[in-house]
């Protein structure tokens, strides 16, 4: 029953993933990078990056183009093996791990993926608050040598998707996806917790002027000229 059920899943999965590709590919997209040669799409070289997009958006990202290189962290939950399954259909290679249970665990098999693979994070996941991050990106950064690509994406007309701290944006057809990436955060190697604050407070003033550049893009106005401030 087990085997039939891991099948049955699989198969939904395979059937959601192209109804969700059929869907983009009906959408217009503009995505605009501050770095052209910077894309979770594209072939970056041997340079590998932290992507980092809020929890709500996070189905854009991995439907607007087919993710290169990318892993992503994912639950040791029964359930987790859903959420793999379905990241390993969309291109993206699972690193299995808890950020509550075994977190320490978790940080180093993403440090590891970091050294031959990108790493999409959400880091306002998985409980919010909403639009917050977390200090494990940052963290991340810090002890792999990696920096962070921070990502907003919106669209013109979508569907929400209700949750208990966020809602999930789901495009409509035919409508246009806005894309906008910054040019990457370095962090300084080895940081403890404690030293990540200034570095937090950069990645959330950077996260929230893209969000606002996609948003003015999505209603067709000018995005307002807001310069990235370094950490202090």
């Amino acid at each position: 029953m087990k085997i039939r059920s891991r099948l049955l899943n699989k198969l939904a999965i395979w059937i959601g993933v192209r109804v969700f590709r059929l869907l983009f590919w009906t959408c217009r997209k503009e995505l605009v990078g501050d770095v052209p040669d910077i894309s979770a799409y594209e072939s970056t070289g041997e340079k590998r990056y932290l992507y980092c997009i809020w929890h709500d958006q996070i189905v854009m990202m991995l439907f607007s183009g087919r993710p290169h290189q990318m892993s992503g962290l994912v639950s040791r939950h029964q359930d987790g093996g859903y959420v793999a399954d379905t990241m390993q259909a969309c291109g993206i290679q699972p690193v299995r791990g808890s950020t509550k249970h075994g977190g320490s665990k978790a940080m180093r098999e993403l440090i590891d993926a970091a050294a031959d693979l990108h790493v999409s994070i959400t880091p306002d996941g998985p409980r919010g608050p909403r639009h917050v991050p977390k200090t494990g990106i940052v963290f991340l950064a810090s002890h792999s040598g990696r920096g962070i690509v921070p990502v907003a994406m919106t669209c013109r007309s979508c569907w929400k998707i209700r949750g208990n701290w966020t809602d999930m944006m789901i495009p409509k057809p035919f409508t246009t996806i806005y894309g906008r990436g910054g040019p990457p955060i370095f962090v300084p190697p080895n940081l403890k917790r404690e030293e990540l604050d200034p570095y937090i407070a950069q990645l959330q003033a950077e996260m929230d002027r893209l969000e606002i550049d996609a948003d003015c893009r999505a209603r067709g106005e000018t995005p307002p000229p807001i310069e990235m401030k370094a950490a202090a």
